[in-house]
């Protein structure tokens, strides 16, 4: 949907559902970001967050329904965004005031210690009901690359990855999936994490290889990161930990990569194509 209809159709939503904001008055700013379609609305009456829930969005995996649920599962026991209205396609939550991360912040002693202790949080929490599947997610990306892009080693490694099954579970927990430098605000409170948008009950060290893996951290990086994890209360033996991050991360190498040649069909922005072209060469 082209952003002048979007605009609209959010200011409607806004001027039915939200008396407040439309009384106090507001103001619309898209949100800068990798997939976009996230709004601002400043307003007297408190900001907000508008996320909307396009086709494109539906097929890379985020749901904005699930992120709703979960999102309210965690309220009264983890800092998350806190959700004023769920009208599809549109989500609302509360706007979160915070300075997101530099990457040299995200991977220092200081952020990768409040991370961990964040992590250790939310993983405590009950399960939300949503478990993730990988091989449904790879089946429903498979439909939508550029099939002209595809290649015998290509084609071979899907094959495989859609016939291996997953590592068990070290732990399954609720996990938010999506953290890097940009999700992560710095508050007066602490570290907040945003974007749930991909949140679901998987193995914790699935999440934690999507973090070592998606912020491309050293082995000595991802060493101390996991020692954290551990001394927070994460999980209790520091080697089996390691082990079943290093089972997940060809897992979290072709989610990454169908996810880039999923966006690369949809955008024809030339950066995912070169964000996707190491990760074709790993296999």
């Amino acid at each position: 949907m082209a952003p002048f209809r979007i605009n609209a159709q959010l200011q409607q939503l806004i001027e039915q559902h939200c008396p407040a904001v439309k009384t106090a008055g507001f103001h619309l700013s898209p949100v800068a970001g990798l997939t976009g379609e996230s709004w601002k609305i400043s307003s007297p009456a408190g900001d907000l967050l508008a996320r909307y829930q396009s086709p494109d969005r539906q097929i890379s995996g985020a749901d904005r329904r699930r992120e709703h649920r979960v999102l309210r599962h965690i309220a009264r026991h983890y800092p998350g965004p806190c959700v004023r209205l769920y009208s599809p396609p549109w989500l609302l939550v509360d706007w979160i005031n915070g300075t997101p991360l530099t990457g040299q912040a995200f991977a220092a002693t200081a952020g990768q210690q409040a991370l961990s202790e964040s992590l250790v949080l939310l993983h405590q929490l009950p399960l939300s009901g949503y478990r993730l599947n990988l091989h449904q997610q790879f089946a429903r990306y498979w439909q939508h690359v550029d099939r002209r892009r595809l290649t015998p080693h290509w084609l071979r490694w899907h094959k495989k990855m859609m016939c291996t099954p997953p590592p068990a579970p070290l732990r399954l927990s609720l996990v938010h999936m999506d953290i890097h430098a940009g999700n992560v605000l710095a508050t007066p409170q602490g570290l907040r994490l945003i974007d749930w948008e991909y949140a679901a009950d998987a193995d914790i060290a699935l999440e934690l290889a999507a973090i070592i893996r998606g912020n491309g951290w050293s082995f000595a990086q991802q060493r101390a990161f996991l020692q954290r994890y551990v001394s927070a209360g994460g999980y209790r033996d520091l080697t089996l930990l390691q082990q079943q991050v290093n089972r997940w991360l060809p897992w979290v190498d072709y989610l990454m990569l169908m996810w880039f040649e999923v966006r690369w069909q949809q955008t024809g922005e030339q950066k995912y194509c070169e964000w996707a072209q190491p990760l074709h060469r790993q296999r």
